[in-house]
């Protein structure tokens, strides 16, 4: 089973959080409405609502998704969109998926009102639900501080190039991970699950979100890749991610220096961005971080087997095999 099979297969489940995001982001304010209205014509992958839906799914015996659900499905989503939001500002970036970024469209201040407009319908969605709004709320809260620590964390460290492996993890956690898991554990609780199924899914949802990052950040140096931003951004904001920390392990301490010195120098000296990418390839930094990722979708595929085998589990587990063979 693929990717597109689990999602023809959730299809209407799909169709109903859409609907749920639609009716939230209406606004009397036309400028606002409108480009709500933009923003939700233009879907992405919907993963992390096909995550929530999945994980209620593997916890309820199969039974039909409730609407908290769908409420929970819809926040996840509503918040991933608001720090994309978000992040074109942070980066300057003029694309998104191909398309002009709202930063650029409308104005970078335009851009954060209508993240945090996102953001609070999010909330609103969540406090809906009829049971466990107050767990899925610690929930949601818990990943919105650790996107914005994350992201200081990575601003922090930028400016030094002083990234370690543990400093990366860290980072990646919450940026990403932090969503997987607040995704998946917010579907978990509105199916009911045992607190044995909890903590599978949450093992699941952070191994499965910290890989997703990593292939993100090999698809940065792979010249094609289609992941929402120019190849090659990281490096140009300094960001030491987890093929050039490889790299760096199969190197020895000076050449590690000069790249670092490097790495730090590249605001005031772009072309060190070609040296850094070539020491990657040249010093197997992608395959140390293909090694990582299958390593951590294998542990997040381990963690399912407190649930027994069926459809729900096959998919989740196809769900981590899609991470790890996806394109975009």
């Amino acid at each position: 089973m693929d990717i597109k099979e689990i999602v023809a297969s959730y299809a209407a489940e799909l169709a109903a959080v859409k609907e749920i995001m639609i009716q939230s982001l209406r606004s009397d304010v036309r400028l606002l409405d409108s480009v709500n209205k933009s923003l939700s014509g233009v879907s992405g992958k919907m993963l992390r609502p096909l995550v929530t839906l999945l994980c209620a799914k593997a916890c309820s015996g199969d039974a039909p998704a409730g609407g908290d659900t769908l409420l929970f499905a819809s926040a996840s989503e509503l918040l991933h969109n608001a720090t994309l939001m978000h992040d074109d500002v942070i980066d300057d970036a003029p694309l998104r998926r191909g398309r002009p970024t709202v930063s650029s469209l409308l104005s970078p201040k335009g851009a954060v009102l209508i993240g945090d407009w996102w953001l609070v319908k999010a909330v609103s969605n969540i406090l809906a639900a009829e049971k466990e709004s107050e767990k899925a709320i610690r929930i949601f809260s818990k990943t919105i501080s650790d996107l914005a620590e994350a992201e200081l964390r990575q601003m922090e460290k930028a400016s030094d190039a002083s990234a370690t492996e543990d400093d990366y993890f860290r980072i990646i956690y919450g940026k990403t991970a932090s969503l997987f898991e607040a995704a998946a554990v917010s579907g978990a609780l509105s199916a009911g699950a045992t607190g044995a199924e909890t903590e599978a899914i949450r093992e699941y949802a952070v191994n499965a979100g910290l890989a997703f990052q990593i292939k993100d950040d090999i698809f940065d140096y792979s010249a094609g890749a289609e992941i929402g931003k120019p190849v090659g951004s990281d490096l140009l904001e300094q960001k030491i991610t987890l093929p050039l920390i490889g790299a760096m392990a199969a190197s020895g301490p000076s050449e590690e220096a000069e790249i670092r010195r490097k790495v730090a120098q590249i605001p005031v000296n772009p072309s060190h961005v070609d040296a850094v990418r070539d020491f990657v390839f040249n010093h197997g930094g992608i395959d140390y971080s293909v090694k990582r990722m299958e390593c951590l979708l294998e542990e997040a595929k381990a963690a399912l087997s407190v649930f027994p085998e069926g459809d729900a589990r096959m998919r989740l587990e196809a769900v981590a095999d899609y991470v790890s063979e996806r394109m975009v």
